[in-house]
């Protein structure tokens, strides 16, 4: 069985008074933008409890070679439009792409 890849983006969101809108407008319309974009299987979100600037999202594919097919310049350049139209250069964000090398269920 192949454990999957997954697609995460860590954004920095600096200024506390911007975070309760991101997080809305993560969860209401970018998280959901995103699935449906990608095709991806699932995804999640959360805060750092490390960092409570930083957000980090986090997309499921069955495989490396899906993940990449779904986030090719196409679709990627999109979603990163529509980002930057609503935060500028408020929130910087990074992108990791990750080939799951195990899995051990509970």
């Amino acid at each position: 069985m192949n454990p999957g890849a997954c697609f995460m983006v860590r954004a920095v969101v600096a200024a506390e008074a911007d975070r309760a809108a991101f997080d809305k407008w993560y969860a209401d319309e970018h998280l959901p933008d995103a699935v449906r974009m990608f095709g991806a299987h699932s995804a999640r979100r959360g805060w750092s409890l490390t960092d409570p600037s930083v957000h980090y999202a986090i997309y499921d594919f069955a495989d490396a070679d899906a993940m990449r097919a779904a986030t090719g310049p196409e679709t990627l350049n999109q979603l990163v439009a529509e980002f930057d139209r609503v935060w500028g250069d408020r929130v910087t964000r990074s992108r990791e792409m990750i080939e799951i090398a195990g899995f051990l269920p509970a």
